[in-house]
């Protein structure tokens, strides 16, 4: 990706998360990018387009991060465990990107998008789990259900953190939520 690219995504994740995509003009998102509208236009074709982008690169990393860790991993433990820190970090090092993943109601602006939830990376997220209950790793249950038990309270941890309402790092709390949810799930 070049560098006016970039520009025009990391401007766009900025204003989409300090003033939402439907208060953000395009004409905002080429100033704070410093590129020309005609770059932008030709580029993205409208503020959808730069939307659909961002909201691709986003999940693209997303993705690269889980392929990290499934090449580290091969338990469910140790992989589930590795995607809960990923949140956490990301949270802690990206909270705009977090919070357009997690906060931002896509369809709206997106309609043509599948729902977040559909995304390969949380596909990918589930099927962790999933490989879990089939091993026998995690207790038998339904997949979908033992995924959100597994992810369920550390993305509610995200949205608390994202809203401010939790001020301490959230891999404060790694530690101890990941030990409550295995106990929860685990099948020894």
């Amino acid at each position: 990706m070049g560098s006016r690219h970039a520009s025009v995504l990391r401007a766009a994740l900025r204003l989409f998360s300090q003033k939402g995509y439907f208060n953000t003009s395009v004409q905002e998102i080429v100033a704070a990018g410093g590129v020309s509208v005609g770059f932008t236009y030709h580029h993205f074709k409208d503020k959808t387009g730069i939307a659909h982008a961002l909201y691709q690169h986003l999940l693209a990393r997303m993705d690269d991060l889980l392929d990290h860790i499934e090449q580290q991993h091969t338990e469910a433990q140790a992989r589930c465990k590795a995607v809960i820190h990923m949140l956490f970090e990301l949270t802690e090092a990206e909270p705009d990107a977090m919070a357009f993943i997690i906060h931002a109601r896509h369809q709206e602006f997106l309609p043509g998008e599948k729902s977040i939830c559909s995304a390969s990376a949380f596909v990918r997220m589930r099927r962790f789990v999933a490989q879990g209950v089939e091993s026998g790793e995690l207790k038998p249950m339904d997949p979908v259900v033992a995924s959100a038990f597994m992810y369920g309270a550390a993305i509610r941890l995200v949205c608390l953190r994202l809203d401010d309402v939790i001020t301490d790092s959230l891999l404060h709390y790694l530690d101890e939520l990941w030990r409550h949810t295995w106990d929860t799930l685990s099948a020894a």
